[in-house]
């Protein structure tokens, strides 16, 4: 497979393709980022390049066994991952493209809320609060007591007082309301986490992994606040600061003012090399199964004669080239140009004058038998055959 002659081919429709799998891949990955399915994702990923390769080398026993074995594998994924595999189709909603998001509600509560949450980190009150934005949580949280209340001091208060039964645990706040108390969330399976975090930032960022929700954490030990957002733990200095982050990201207040651009530049900036890399395998797979892709190519081509009667040339053509579309497959296709065409029209029984000849594929030669000749432009020719000047000149000699 010549690689350069694909890479030269590259249309407009193939970038799109490349790009759209480029996006879906990413998406996939940092859906099942942090999840129990995101090693079966590897797994995935691996055997699919075993049974390409074992195809494109020709191991027949290898192919079969994995034609076989494909269907089965993936229903018994569809079981065991069901849970997550309805969170990714819960997230893949086209409607939030165009704006009717679910957009969490606040009340009043906020300023009492900063003040408390800062009280309780002095008092060494331990707590765990998700607030649910975009994603669905409660299919991610475990147990948990139904309630529903606004989250005021004097009942958070009651919840995270340390005799309280229901202080063990996350609360979830939705829509300006809490919904549960004593939740379980899913704990992160990451190893690089500092030693000093406990169960509380594990349990946070597990939950942040697999959803769009931040989490805010109050350590008990050393009385810090902070949140847990897109696998990162990030502290809070003071009151005014959980105040913006309330107003611009959490609740979206604030309509921000961020422009086209600033939004494209964003999004290709961050995790920018994970982006990288998506994109490399995607269009690596590409070439791996663009030669076989069924494709057609158009090429010009010069008009050349063949035995031409003595004395006589071409003197007028009406079309000096022809258009000819090739179809096959784009390994074959991609190497054809008017080089390695030869494009040829028989003169022998021809007489002077005016004359129209068809062009068909007899009047191409190809450089293999693999591609084939959907469309010929224009399918006929004009020709006038005159007398060559040398026999002009002979007829005129007294």
């Amino acid at each position: 497979m010549n690689l350069s002659a694909i890479l030269s081919n590259i249309r407009l429709p193939d970038i799109l393709d490349i790009l759209f799998i480029t996006i879906i891949s990413y998406q996939f990955y940092i859906w099942f980022w942090g999840t129990k399915a995101f090693k079966a994702l590897i797994g995935i990923v691996i055997l699919s390049g075993v049974f390409i390769v074992a195809k494109s080398w020709g191991l027949f026993l290898t192919t079969w066994v994995f034609q076989i074995l494909w269907q089965v594998f993936v229903i018994l994924l569809i079981i065991l991952f069901q849970k997550e595999i309805r969170q990714i189709l819960e997230r893949f909603n086209p409607l939030r493209s165009f704006g009717f998001r679910h957009k969490p509600i606040a009340d009043d509560w906020v300023p009492a809320f900063v003040s408390w949450t800062f009280n309780a980190a002095k008092k060494r009150i331990g707590a765990l609060i998700v607030f649910e934005r975009t994603d669905l949580v409660f299919d991610l949280v475990t147990k948990g007591i139904p309630i529903e209340c606004d989250p005021q001091p004097e009942m958070l208060n009651s919840i995270f007082y340390k005799e309280s039964p229901l202080h063990d645990g996350a609360i979830l706040i939705s829509n300006g309301k809490i919904l549960k108390t004593s939740c379980y969330l899913p704990l992160s399976a990451r190893e690089d986490l500092p030693q000093e975090w406990g169960t509380r930032h594990r349990a946070a960022l597990g939950l942040t992994e697999q959803c769009d929700a931040w989490v805010m954490i109050i350590s008990e030990e050393r009385g810090e606040v902070s949140f847990a957002v897109d696998n990162d733990i990030r502290k809070v200095k003071d009151e005014k600061e959980l105040t913006t982050i309330f107003e611009d990201t959490v609740f979206e207040f604030k309509e921000t003012d961020t422009g086209i651009k600033e939004k494209i530049k964003f999004w290709f900036t961050r995790r920018y090399k994970i982006k990288i890399a998506v994109f490399a395998l995607v269009f690596i797979m590409w070439l791996l199964f663009a030669g076989q892709q069924n494709f057609e190519k158009k090429i010009n081509l010069p008009l050349n004669f063949r035995n031409i009667p003595a004395g006589f040339m071409v003197s007028q053509t009406v079309d000096s080239k022809i258009s000819i579309t090739c179809r096959g497959l784009r390994k074959d296709v991609s190497l054809l140009d008017e080089n390695n065409i030869i494009t040829s029209i028989d003169l022998f029984s021809a007489r002077p004058g005016t004359s129209f000849y068809n062009i068909t594929t007899g009047n191409l030669t190809l450089p293999n038998d693999r591609v084939h000749i959907v469309n010929i432009t224009p399918a006929r020719v004009e020709l006038t055959l005159g007398k060559s000047a040398n026999q002009s000149r002979e007829t005129n000699l007294p």
